[in-house]
């Protein structure tokens, strides 16, 4: 049996990421409908050796559409997707929208696959979590079910794409610029040049002192670890680099576990891959990581600092598991159980 599924922001970094995971992963298809702005309607977009004509994103849209794919902006979310949901299409919103909404599950398969069922699933929208908390949260999973986890401090590293093509396009046109020994071209996306340089702001900031991108980390894992005390700091960063997102994480657990004992449990935990040879050099990078699946996970050590602490290195692609495969990979569960 094939569905049909419509992808919103097609034209977009997240968007068409999510048309080659489906494509890759040989989703039972019988028909792509790819939604954006009026202004790109009309472009084509390849999938499966063919192309597709990007259609305008109306009301009208999701006609026997059964799985609505959303990564176009939190305002069009919040527009479109109960539209979707009323039209009877199962909704993976990869936008902030819902994620904390009490009645609208936030999942990682590999982490908290329980939420999807019963009541939760009521409004038939599903929310994927921000690209850094997927993968920190995959990194910890095998580590709290097997010692627990007082608190979490992590540092990111993240990539460009996060933001968006035009934030790819901008690195790059400053990088061409430098290259030809030109002055930088002003920043559009950013607030200051982002070649050469680390900017600690992902995000506007709240009166807190967090960006939104720091606080977007600290709710999501708790909610996602059903844990909603949990101690977590997070300081979120932009770095040059087009794709690809590494983290810090430091992590103080319930029980002794050493990094000899992470590495095994890690090294068998579904998504995952460990890269821990530092004496090789071997550790994960995101240039290595970028248009691949797995979380890869390095730099395993024990932090003497506190009781029962741990260091980790973790990498992966921001815009397939960060994005647009968890996405997917929703959707395969949700037919799995019978749901789609």
């Amino acid at each position: 049996m094939g569905y049909t599924v419509a992808v919103v922001g097609a034209t977009g970094a997240v968007g068409r990421e999510m048309l080659r995971v489906l494509e890759q992963r040989a989703f039972p298809l019988e028909r792509v409908v790819p939604l954006a702005s009026v202004r790109s309607a009309g472009h084509r977009l390849p999938f499966a050796g063919a192309e597709l004509t990007v259609q305008e994103l109306t009301d009208e849209s999701f006609d026997s559409v059964q799985l609505a794919l959303f990564s176009a902006g939190g305002s069009v979310s919040q527009r479109f997707a109960p539209v979707a949901a009323a039209a009877g299409a199962w909704v993976v919103d990869n936008t902030s929208a819902f994620r904390m909404e009490p009645d609208v599950p936030l999942v990682v398969p590999e982490v908290n696959p329980g939420a999807l069922a019963g009541p939760m699933l009521g409004r038939r929208i599903i929310a994927n979590p921000n690209c850094s908390t997927i993968q920190m949260v995959v990194a910890l999973e095998p580590i709290r079910r097997a010692a627990g986890i007082r608190r979490i401090v992590v540092s990111t590293y993240q990539a460009v794409a996060g933001a968006g093509m035009k934030a790819m396009e901008e690195l790059a046109a400053q990088t061409r610029a430098w290259a030809r020994g030109e002055p930088l071209p002003k920043p559009a996306v950013f607030p200051h040049p982002i070649l050469f340089e680390c900017l600690p702001q992902i995000g506007s900031f709240a009166n807190s002192g967090y960006s939104v991108e720091e606080e977007k980390m600290i709710n999501e894992t708790r909610k996602i670890f059903g844990e909603p005390q949990l101690r977590v700091s997070a300081t979120t960063v932009r770095v040059p680099v087009m794709v690809g997102h590494c983290e810090s994480v430091n992590v103080e657990l319930e029980r002794p576990l050493s990094p000899d004992q992470a590495r095994r449990l890690l090294a068998e935990a579904p998504g995952v891959v460990v890269v821990d040879e530092p004496a090789r050099s071997l550790y994960p990078l995101a240039g290595q990581c970028a248009g691949t699946d797995p979380v890869y996970v390095g730099r395993i050590r024990q932090d003497r600092s506190v009781e029962h602490g741990l260091d980790l290195w973790v990498a992966a692609d921001n815009l397939r598991k960060g994005a647009a495969l968890n996405a997917v990979q929703i959707a395969e569960l949700l037919r799995e159980r019978g749901l789609l």
